[in-house]
């Protein structure tokens, strides 16, 4: 469809690209990346044939690019700038018009029933067809951004070039917009090229992408070989982390802001004496948000959180809506449950244990309410019935100190491991099968970091942190389940 063959051009003599060659198939939605002057928007009125090249070609459909006149590119290939302007007060519909200019055949060119239903289809679209018949001078920058593009689709191109197409849209027109493109891309064969500041956006939508640095090709290939740690800090001079997206298998990458007021947090150690005791529930205070991964009804999964809570309720609780009710209650205590992982246990929170454990550079908080009234053998579940009950055996492991992802899954495997244990010698059994019991039906673990301090890129058993952990994990598993024993013998 494309091809890119040593490019070599700028302005005013001086070489902005710098032998730049990469080929384009039909359908591909192609993402080019770089910082403020790396060549990017050069490249792009190349492509157009709005600036020409010093040397090196560019092929469009097997044909050079300077054999094109411009009626019969625009036939091709539709452009949106991104700075679009509009000197004549047309409407909304006259400017989405324009764009079938290059469709019109013979001296006196006439409107046809086609133009019009491809002027209507591209503005609904577009999402602009509703205000058709407004001028474009009374639109927002974000709106006008939308009309532009619903003219460079009339053209009805084989081919899309976007400098920063999403710059003036809000967070949904952006989704929108790049949807509808990618939707083009497959449904409709077109071919889009687009420069994207956003790397998560091009991440996120781009089959392939182009990084440029001082003019030349970084790098030119899928979304998670670009969007590598190590490539993005060098190329654009400014520390970031690369994260997988949530929901698809696309890069992100995240800014990491030079930290304010580190020296007062640094050495934070997170004690007993944040601790809060009621009939009703144990909370935890810190005086900073903490990276967590947890099981809690509230705040699941990882997140940063400043507030946990284990609420004792009813062995009967019962409740259609548990992760709702849990909210409401947290509101009505005076917790904000978007700062806070929230756990349920049936056990008797008097028989809580928790112990601080320090070592060199780093130290560990264990806290455990545990009881075994339904505990269960893991490697024979089967043999029991499925019952949504309270949690049983709640743990939680504050360490201050850095945890990367590793650190975090490894903390929670040893924390189980040294749970299990304790149960194992104090003869805890599964009351269906007669065997030892490996912990409770609805055991929640949490993990929870200062991400400050010492780093600790390890949790196994056999690390200086994974040490630590199943010491304390077992010491207050176990104390906590005598607790619950020497009470229910009362």
């Amino acid at each position: 469809m494309l091809s890119v063959q040593e490019l070599t051009g700028g302005y005013s003599g001086e070489a902005v690209l710098k032998n730049v060659s990469f080929e384009l198939e039909k359908g591909e939605l192609f993402g080019i990346l770089g910082p403020n002057g790396s060549g990017k928007t050069t490249l792009l009125k190349m492509l157009s044939g709005i600036l020409p090249f010093s040397s090196g070609d560019v092929f469009l459909k097997g044909k050079s690019l300077k054999m094109y006149t411009p009626k019969e590119m625009a036939t091709i290939i539709a452009v949106l700038s991104q700075h679009s302007s509009q000197s004549f007060s047309y409407t909304v519909k006259e400017t989405v018009a324009l764009g079938r200019y290059a469709h019109q055949k013979g001296w006196f060119q006439t409107w046809s029933d086609e133009d019009d239903r491809i002027v209507m289809q591209t503005m609904e679209q577009t999402g602009v067809a509703h205000f058709e018949n407004h001028s474009i001078h009374e639109l927002s920058g974000g709106e006008r951004q939308r009309v532009f593009l619903a003219q460079a689709l009339a053209q009805e191109p084989e081919i899309l070039l976007l400098d920063e197409p999403t710059n003036h849209l809000d967070l949904s027109f952006q989704k929108e917009l790049l949807d509808l493109l990618k939707s083009w891309t497959r449904g409709k064969g077109l071919t889009v090229i687009s420069i994207f500041h956003d790397l998560n956006l091009a991440g996120l939508y781009c089959d392939r992408l182009l990084l440029l640095e001082n003019g030349e090709i970084n790098i030119n290939h899928v979304p998670n070989e670009v969007l590598r740690e190590d490539r993005i800090r060098e190329v654009y001079q400014t520390n970031i982390q690369k994260q997988p997206h949530p929901k698809v298998p696309a890069p992100q990458m995240v800014l990491l802001p030079e930290a304010i007021d580190e020296e007062e947090t640094e050495n934070l150690t997170i004690d007993q004496s944040l601790l809060t005791f009621t009939d009703e529930y144990i909370a935890l205070h810190c005086p900073i948000p903490l990276r967590t991964m947890s099981s809690g009804v509230v705040g699941p999964g990882t997140g940063w959180h400043q507030i946990f809570v284990n609420r004792h309720v009813n062995k009967n609780y019962d409740c259609s809506d548990h992760r709702k009710e849990m909210v409401d209650y947290l509101k009505t205590q005076g917790f904000e449950p978007g700062e806070t992982v929230g756990m349920m246990t049936a056990v008797v929170l008097e028989d809580v244990s928790f112990q601080l454990y320090k070592e060199e550079g780093f130290s560990v908080f264990i806290v455990v309410t545990a009881g075994v009234g339904n505990a269960i053998d893991a490697s024979r579940s089967e043999e029991h019935s499925f019952q949504m009950t309270p949690g049983t055996i709640n743990t939680w492991v504050f360490i201050s100190g850095e945890l990367n992802e590793e650190s975090f899954i490894q903390s929670i495997m040893t924390a189980t491991e040294a749970k299990t244990k304790a149960m194992y010698d104090l003869d805890v059994k599964d009351a269906v099968t007669g065997t030892i019991a490996t912990g409770t039906s609805t055991d929640s673990i949490l993990i929870a970091a200062t991400q400050k301090g010492q780093k600790l890129d390890y949790a196994g058993t056999i690390t200086p942190l994974g040490k630590v952990i199943g010491k304390g994990v077992y010491e207050c598993t176990k104390a906590s389940i005598q607790k619950s024993r020497k009470r229910i013998k009362r």
